[in-house]
């Protein structure tokens, strides 16, 4: 070979180089066909929204949601999607997991701001598996699973005493924290914006040692006593997570792997923060004025996915992780005629549809239907299973054991129910089951903080049926328990739901264990 001729080879191998590399920034080649890149993962949850406060989902809500609003026209919004608990801890597992929450050592209420993991290392989350197929992998936001502080002294676990000011090395690293459980990066808080300590910890380090003492009894501004870091500000804290989740967009629209950013936001759950700009936008109260907030953060991360040119090829999906809260004073929107509730019974923490119906929107311009929306049952739970085959990854029978894919309902090419069966969990513990249009409440009350609870049943001596039944679709205000009239509809919810628990899962498979099974009394009327 002559000089020339060397060097005109030489640089035909470079350019083809050149051209390679460039290219399996968006394609890859499998098994000789060309298969677009991995979307993108932005999974957004707001704490304690209402299914009525989401203007697409009620369209008496007082409240603008404009880019939500626009958020649905773009995509496929679901009005049958369901936390798997009532309050926020639970959900959060349920969703990082596709496991109910009620099969780990949680079986009620939540965990405090000192609380150990709720995650066990051995589980794999979505996160983890996401890992596996390439993703690189970031939590930014509120945790609220628990991780293990580095005690000066030594402290049980103290899932019930969840707000006792402990005493913490926070110049140490936590652990069993986010990135045991499968996130690349993680920036937040250890509880809820009202529960100390008040401490950012990034990458398992406190960003921080807290100086001061702080507490707000404002009526809607109320957050706990608590230490405090300086670089800690309640009332900035919904758009610093914001500023950092814009940043952590831009960081990785550049790099050639797929990301999954986590973004549990703290609001709007107490304290209830808006800045000046929002105060008084919303025409209701402070609660509605931080909704508006809430809808301007989709906005701001909507804004920059399609500055960066990804909007495209990225699954963005939004949903609270329980009902609207009654911190949201009720009787003040009612007012205004706004019900956060919309035409559902109850609330946060309760067995009823108003504590665990939700709104939940998915944009993903790519592949997902635009400007629908879709009656069939979904849960948070769904998320894993939804993910892993999106992925390509073939889950394992110890993985996402009541996590159904939503893939083809997002597709649009799915007319049928997804899942046979969805279950729901109250603050209280309390089970109920749905199949169809009917529902099995396993408690006689509310399960939460509505009337009928359980201290009411109790002093009042109300005369009621252990458990309720409702058909949903004539009756979706819960207001009429069918459970007399109909003793088999109401007895084969619960067979299926014994099952269902015993199994220790929901979906196809080996069976599993669940957690603290012994002296679990919430399901004792259930299996025995």
């Amino acid at each position: 070979m002559d000089k020339m001729s060397k060097y005109s080879y030489q640089l035909l191998v470079v350019s083809i180089l050149i051209f390679s590399a460039c290219s399996s920034s968006k394609v890859k080649k499998e098994e000789g066909n060309v298969v677009a890149k991995k979307p993108n993962i932005i999974y957004i949850l707001a704490d304690d929204l209402g299914y009525g406060d989401v203007k697409s989902f009620n369209p008496e809500s007082k409240i603008p949601t404009v880019h939500l609003d626009d958020m649905a026209s773009n995509g496929v919004m679901f009005t049958d999607a369901h936390t798997s608990s009532a309050v926020c801890t639970p959900t959060r597992y349920g969703i990082l997991t596709g496991r109910y929450n009620w099969r780990s050592r949680l079986k009620s209420s939540v965990i405090g701001g000192y609380s150990k993991s709720l995650i066990t290392p051995n589980r794999v989350t979505v996160a983890d598996m996401l890992k596996t197929q390439g993703y690189t992998t970031a939590f930014i936001g509120k945790w609220h699973m628990g991780w293990d502080w580095a005690f000066n002294s030594e402290v049980k676990d103290n899932i019930n005493n969840l707000h006792t000011i402990q005493d913490v090395n926070y110049t140490a690293p936590i652990t069993n924290g986010p990135s045991t459980h499968g996130f690349d990066y993680s920036f937040g808080f250890c509880g809820s914006l009202d529960m100390p300590p008040y401490v950012y910890v990034e990458n398992d380090m406190p960003t921080m040692v807290p100086t001061k003492m702080t507490v707000n009894k404002d009526a809607k501004g109320t957050w706990r006593r608590g230490p405090t870091s300086d670089d800690f500000v309640h009332e900035t804290v919904l758009q610093d997570l914001t500023d950092r989740a814009i940043t952590y967009i831009d960081e990785k629209a550049k790099g050639e792997e797929p990301f999954f950013l986590y973004l549990p936001l703290p609001a709007p759950h107490t304290p209830i923060l808006p800045p000046a700009e929002f105060v008084g936008k919303s025409n209701t109260n402070l609660y509605g004025d931080f909704v508006m907030q809430v809808d301007d953060v989709v906005g701001q991360i909507r804004k920059k996915l399609k500055d960066l040119g990804i909007s495209e090829n990225t699954l963005l999906v939004f949903t609270s992780d329980n009902g609207c809260s009654p911190k949201a004073n009720f009787k003040e929107l009612e007012a205004f005629d706004h019900d956060p509730s919309y035409v559902f019974r109850g609330m946060k923490s309760d067995i009823y549809e108003g504590g665990h119906r939700v709104p939940f929107i998915v944009e993903w311009p790519n592949q997902a239907s635009k400007n629908s929306s879709t009656d069939k049952t979904i849960g948070t739970t769904d998320f894993f299973a939804t993910c892993a085959e999106i992925a390509g990854y073939k889950m394992k029978d110890s993985e996402g054991e009541d996590s159904y894919s939503m893939l083809s309902l997002l597709e649009g090419k799915n007319e049928n129910e997804i899942r046979e069966y969805i279950v729901y969990h109250s603050i209280d513990g309390d089970f109920s089951i749905k199949h169809g249009d009917w529902k099995l409440c396993t408690t006689p009350g509310s399960g939460g903080w509505s009337y009928p609870r359980a201290n009411d049943i109790k002093k009042q001596q109300l005369d009621l049926p252990a458990m309720q039944l409702f058909n949903l679709k004539n009756d979706i205000g819960e207001t009429t328990n069918l459970i007399a009239s109909n003793p088999e509809k109401a007895a084969e919810l619960k067979a299926a739901l014994k099952k269902l628990i015993l199994d220790g899962r929901s979906t196809n498979g080996a069976i599993q264990t669940n957690e603290g099974m012994e002296g679990w009394k919430q399901i004792e009327k259930i299996i025995n």
